[in-house]
């Protein structure tokens, strides 16, 4: 396992920061195709909500991006299309956008995120033609291999789709990221981990983990205030974490451990909007995790 910072800091010879972009996607769980409401734990921005305003246009959103980060000497970043799908209906134009920002000398790659039943092969065709400038990752919403657990948060296809996309993401030499979440309705430790076990076995380069938040502009919500769902306590959580760690191959990417959600939204679980507290104990988890490493 490496930490997202130290893989980019070694392809890239510097420190990278990611910047939240949007192109103005929609998708197939809004606008009636799989449902109308996505996802159940999915909050209204579609998983954007620090990303700009799409009428801005790429330039002017990577330039908004940068200097909200420019205190902190950044001068190298990836372009992530982070909110609702991005290749969801692509016509041609998602390719536009981000061709526009790999020409910028400061932007050293871009992520897509999407869903595994929105790559057809034209778009994985575009995707592999611009990963040859600069590198092009694809981050897919997995968030667990139960398709019981699928059915309920209202994913919207089968884990199967998952397993193909991944394959043939890879067969173009894209670098696939997979989002797990943490803590869904139901779910044991041992399905959690079974989640994180799949991801890393077929092929995924870089994993998300992410604790179940409660956001009162979703659908999850009303399920919360009925009772329904019991959000993590935070011991639990890194419990759980450092059962999940040593899952990770050598050369896995870990890109997240907690997430941010936004506090005016956040119902539960409240202590994971103590920002700094939760940095905290990441970094002593993965402080623990190499030492461990280093003993093996």
């Amino acid at each position: 396992m490496i930490t997202v910072s130290d893989y980019l800091k070694k392809r890239f010879g510097t420190k990278v920061y990611r910047i939240a972009l949007a192109g103005g996607h929609t998708c197939p769980n809004r606008d009636g195709t799989c449902g109308t409401r996505g996802c159940i734990f999915c909050s209204s921005s579609g998983s954007g909500d620090f990303v700009p305003s799409p009428s801005l246009g790429i330039d002017r959103q990577i330039d908004e991006a940068e200097k909200t980060v420019a205190a902190k000497g950044a001068k190298a970043f990836i372009a992530y299309f982070q909110s609702f799908t991005a290749t969801y209906r692509d016509d041609g134009s998602l390719e536009e956008r981000i061709r526009a920002a790999l020409r910028r000398d400061e932007i050293v790659g871009v992520s897509v995120a999407t869903r595994p039943d929105c790559l057809p092969a034209e778009t994985i065709d575009r995707l592999a033609k611009l990963n040859r400038i600069k590198p092009v990752w694809v981050e897919l919403g997995l968030q667990t291999v139960s398709d019981t657990t699928a059915e309920y948060i209202r994913r919207g296809y089968p884990t199967s789709t998952y397993f193909a996309a991944v394959k043939a993401l890879r067969e173009r030499e894209l670098e696939v990221i997979t989002h797990i979440i943490l803590g869904l309705p139901g779910e044991s430790e041992e399905d959690m981990l079974s989640s994180v076990k799949a991801a890393v076995n077929a092929g995924s380069k870089g994993i998300k983990l992410q604790l179940l938040q409660i956001l009162t502009d979703s659908d999850l919500y009303a399920e919360y205030l009925a009772g329904k769902v019991r959000p993590m306590e935070e011991d639990e959580y890194f419990s759980l974490l450092r059962r999940c760690l040593p899952l990770l191959a050598e050369d896995t990417v870990l890109y997240r451990l907690t997430g941010d959600g936004s506090k005016k939204t956040l119902a539960a679980p409240k202590w994971c909007a103590d920002k700094r507290r939760v940095l905290n104990r990441v970094n002593t988890l993965l402080r623990d995790a190499a030492y461990a490493n280093d003993c093996m």
